[in-house]
């Protein structure tokens, strides 16, 4: 294939979901209803939280932040996948793709650390409860999200850097409906072996850290909760985490199952379908999870909306 020098300005084709036309009306309403709700999902919760001055805790200034990062996400993916459809143009340009490919990495490391934290409040909450307020204090908390946005931030910067010293192909196609980084060294011409290194290296450890001290957090917890004499006690307990670890177990249940799954299919469309579990399912039903388990979230809304919200 023919080398394009890296300086020349190159148009990528996202081959998307499908090669249907028929079927490009119903992705297009089915995409849109899942932003849609996501959207409107999440919003509610970060005006709850920020209107409620009961709401002003830590567990709810982390869930805040995961509610953006969020929507953020798939606000970063869903809405050129709409336009492509609409105008039937699937191209995106390199720097667009690059751009679009390093926000993906930066919100999905972000998240994997709020995620983190926040097993790391309710492990504090429930096995140190006298010490709470004085060492999740709203410093710390602020201290601790500053830290992940700025290590996922530099990580997806680091990547999107190390692509721009690659030569790339002259047919630049994506069998995706948005970029990432992986898919982008997918169409180097050039030796792009040590990316590849440094994408596995570095997402084994800002994802398998976080999901570390999670587990290392709810093996105190639980540890912890059985020790209560109370069986109130105990259902109070875990009906804080409750949300959470619905959360967790979506968001790296799904990207485990897209990561096993492009590894045993050799299918780039089906792996590109079950890219959507991880970077748009979480974000849309996150916000459910957090309204339906959560009373505190429920007592807001009535107050926000005027009227009753029926407890699910």
């Amino acid at each position: 294939m023919e080398v394009k020098n890296k300086s020349v300005v190159l148009d990528i084709f996202l081959r998307g979901l499908t090669d249907d036309t028929e079927l490009q009306p119903f992705i297009f309403g089915f995409f849109l209803c899942m932003y849609l709700i996501t959207i409107f999902g999440n919003l509610p919760i970060m005006l709850v939280i920020n209107c409620d001055s009961h709401l002003h805790t830590p567990m709810y200034f982390f869930l805040c932040h995961l509610s953006f990062n969020d929507m953020y996400l798939i606000s970063v993916t869903v809405p050129k996948m709409l336009l492509n459809i609409q105008t039937h143009d699937q191209k995106i340009t390199f720097a667009g793709c690059l751009s679009q490919g390093c926000f993906v990495a930066v919100c999905t490391i972000f998240e994997c650390f709020l995620l983190g934290v926040m097993a790391y409040d309710r492990y504090i909450a429930i096995c140190y409860p006298l010490r709470y307020t004085v060492l999740m204090n709203p410093h710390f908390c602020v201290i601790l999200v500053l830290i992940s946005l700025s290590i996922s931030i530099v990580n997806g910067l680091l990547h999107s850097l190390m692509v721009l010293h690659l030569s790339f192909c002259t047919d630049l196609e994506i069998l995706h409906f948005f970029c990432e980084i992986a898919q982008i060294l997918k169409l180097a011409c050039s030796y792009s072996l040590i990316n590849n290194i440094l994408i596995f290296a570095t997402a084994s450890i800002f994802a398998g850290v976080p999901l570390f001290g999670i587990i290392l957090s709810y093996f105190h917890i639980i540890s912890t909760v059985l020790k209560m004499p109370s069986s109130e006690g105990k259902y109070k307990a875990f009906s804080t985490c409750g949300s959470h670890l619905s959360v967790v177990s979506l968001f790296y249940g799904t990207g485990f199952g897209v990561y096993i799954t492009s590894n045993v299919i050799d299918a780039p469309q089906k792996i590109a379908v079950a890219s959507v579990m991880y970077s748009i399912v979480p974000p849309m039903m996150n916000p459910f999870i957090y309204s339906m388990r959560n009373r505190d979230i429920k007592e807001a809304l009535k107050k926000v909306i005027g009227r009753p919200v029926s407890l699910l």
